[in-house]
């Protein structure tokens, strides 16, 4: 019987990571700081881009497995993106902003206290492909 409870918590737990509604007024905030940082639940990275940064930036976000718009676009000058994870769809909320030549962008986590490095890594990932 504690099996089949088991079971069931971990099921319920896991259905509520999927279909927990993500909010925009809440996640879609304007990336904070003026150096880079690494935190256990994400980074902030900014660098110079070039006025067409979040544009470059925004097509290889959507070219990556498991990442969908939240809210905001290239033209608003920010968007933020929900990235899941595979197994069990832990969402990642991304939010880039435009800033004159500098691109602000803030990855971190939604639910846990450690990111185990899956932001900074990602983040890394997209700006190794942003260089010309």
């Amino acid at each position: 019987m504690l099996l089949w409870l088991l079971i069931a918590v971990g099921v319920a737990m896991g259905a509520y990571i999927r279909l927990a509604p993500s909010d925009p007024t809440r996640w879609h905030q304007t990336p904070a700081g003026e150096t880079d940082r690494d935190d256990p639940i994400g980074v902030l990275r900014i660098v110079e881009t070039g006025p067409d940064g979040l544009m470059r930036l925004d097509r290889i976000a959507k070219e990556t497995p498991r990442t969908s718009v939240l809210a905001g676009s290239v033209a608003e000058g920010m968007v933020t993106y929900i990235t899941r994870t595979r197994v069990f769809g832990f969402p990642d909320y991304t939010t880039a902003q435009q800033d004159g030549d500098t691109l602000r962008i803030f990855a971190r986590l939604r639910f846990g206290r450690k990111d185990f490095g899956v932001n900074r890594e990602r983040v890394t990932q997209w700006l190794a492909l942003l260089q010309p």
